[in-house]
């Protein structure tokens, strides 16, 4: 039994990368322990760069109902602290509210549709490797199996089996002094602020929709989703901690300390799967390397850090759509030299960069009056709308830069939006980019790029046409992940230019045929 990649975790970032494999071409198994979809939504929503993703994909309307393009959101929130987006020009920060396990629903029926095999209650226990691929001893319902793959990719979580099958490290530091309680409940409704969304809460005052609340005591939130009203408290150093479930009459005395104020709500009501949920200390921790031959790491099998601003999903995600085209080429057989290598040197900085940004944020929602007075020095700094726009950029993942050959500024950077006027109409480049496939967008007058496609034309499509604005440049190559390969500026690119784009071909998609 044979398979070209054998992915061992069905959460969204397993899924994911099964999607991105499957529209290259690419035969994937997907291996997973948990029988049926998971009960408890992890998370609730998606943040940054991974919107857009998910956009040019064709998923954002699929969670969403709607073939409206994703807007920025004109706030959201850095260590318990707003941050008015709205005084940006360019904001890169994109949110869309859909619970976890509606995302996994989502991905896990596309993925089906493409014909991805999903084996759920199978379990990878061992793995060995060669030269020419991986086998997977797989404990299965019916009893044990090996299953042989070119490669194999752990998407299974923080505790990852793949990971300690191939003896990867996973340092950071483990911190047990937090204690994190969530539940939904039912608010009274004469609580709610019906013109902000907020929350009134008798003898302290009102609370901002899903923003995180911080006072001398701890870290308070309220977030309204359409799924069901969810609160949750933060608190320090606190030694007495019940060891059974948590209970809302616990949940109730968190809530008391941390505002100085009782909240009255009640039990959640609907079919849920409702969340009561206790949360001790959390980790941060990076693996040693991202690679072990033909096994690699995704997601928090790679890297786990706190959940502050809501950077997991758009870390994880992010990490398939960079890995998937990648190891498709490589099992193809069309990769250039240390293509999949790129995957680390690439994504590790991303993840670093999570890393650093949650921990700052942990930082300033701490307890104590030093904290207090940080808080009120960083409140000034983001007055200024360069500290906004960088503080955004970092946490949405837009300012990452991949180190790749050119002097173009947009040279590894994400492409923007940008729609393109064609001989069959308008078309976005979300629309373009459904296939998964590198395109080089001609943009030039006359179309002068056509002829230099020869011998890349298996693996990249042309469209060519012009731009509905300005400022746009005359010519663009784009990775599938939609990151900048190449580009020009010149409406008639000279000989020069040519070669650059073919050296640019040839170091993202190989030699030409």
């Amino acid at each position: 039994m044979t398979a070209d990649v054998v992915i061992a975790g069905a959460g969204p970032n397993g899924l994911m990368l099964a999607r991105e494999l499957i529209l290259a071409g690419v035969r994937p198994i997907v291996l997973e322990r948990v029988d049926g979809q998971g009960k408890e939504n992890r998370a609730n929503g998606l943040v940054g760069q991974v919107v857009r993703a998910l956009d040019r994909r064709g998923l954002y309307e699929r969670l969403t109902g709607s073939a409206e393009p994703p807007r920025p959101s004109p706030g959201y929130m850095f260590g318990a602290m707003p941050l008015d987006l709205g005084r940006l020009d360019d904001n890169p920060m994109y949110t869309l509210q859909v619970p976890q396990k509606r995302l996994e629903q989502v991905l896990e029926e596309s993925v089906r549709e493409l014909g991805v095999e999903i084996r759920r209650g199978h379990e990878l226990v061992g793995l060995s490797q060669d030269e020419d691929g991986v086998t997977a001893e797989v404990a299965g319902p019916e009893g044990p199996y090996r299953l042989r793959a070119r490669y194999l990719v752990g998407a299974d979580g923080g505790h990852s089996v793949t990971r300690k099958l191939c003896g990867i490290g996973f340092p950071g530091v483990t911190r047990d002094h937090s204690v994190s309680r969530s539940a939904h409940v039912t608010v009274p409704a004469e609580l709610t602020d019906p013109a902000t969304g907020g929350l009134n809460v008798p003898g302290y005052g009102h609370i901002p929709p899903f923003m995180h609340h911080r006072t001398d005591h701890g870290l308070f939130a309220y977030a309204p989703f359409p799924t069901g009203t969810l609160v949750s408290t933060t608190e320090w150093d606190r030694e007495d901690v019940d060891d059974g479930p948590l209970t809302l009459d616990e949940l109730r005395e968190s809530i008391r300390r941390v505002l100085g104020a009782d909240l009255p709500f009640g039990p959640p009501e609907g079919p849920g799967p409702h969340l009561l949920r206790r949360l001790v200390g959390g980790n941060t921790r990076l693996a040693e390397r991202f690679r072990d031959g033909r096994v690699l790491l995704l997601g928090d099998a790679a890297h786990v850090h706190s959940a502050i601003g809501g950077p997991g999903l758009n870390l994880g995600l992010q990490d398939a759509i960079n890995l998937g085209w990648k190891l498709a080429a490589e099992v193809q057989g069309w990769a250039p030299p240390g293509l999949l290598d790129t995957y680390e040197t690439e994504r590790r900085p991303a993840a670093e960069r999570v890393v650093m940004h949650t921990q700052a944020q942990a930082a300033l929602i701490a307890p104590g009056p030093e904290v207090t007075a940080l808080r009120v020095l960083f409140g000034e700094l983001l007055r200024d709308e360069r500290t906004i726009k960088h503080i955004a950029d970092m946490m949405s993942g837009a300012d990452i830069r991949y180190d790749l050959e050119g002097t173009h500024p947009l040279t590894g950077r994400p492409a923007s939006d940008l729609v393109l006027e064609t001989e069959t109409g308008s078309v976005r480049l979300a629309e373009l980019t459904r296939t998964a496939r590198p395109l080089l967008l001609d943009l030039t007058p006359d179309a002068a790029l056509a002829g230099a496609l020869d011998g890349w034309r298996d693996r990249v499509d042309l469209v060519s046409g012009t731009a509905s604005r300005e400022g746009l440049p005359a010519a663009l190559l784009l990775r599938p992940d939609c990151y900048v390969a190449w580009a020009s500026d010149s409406p008639r690119p000279d000989a020069k230019e040519l070669d650059t784009l073919r050296t640019a071909l040839t170091s993202s998609f190989g030699t030409p045929r």
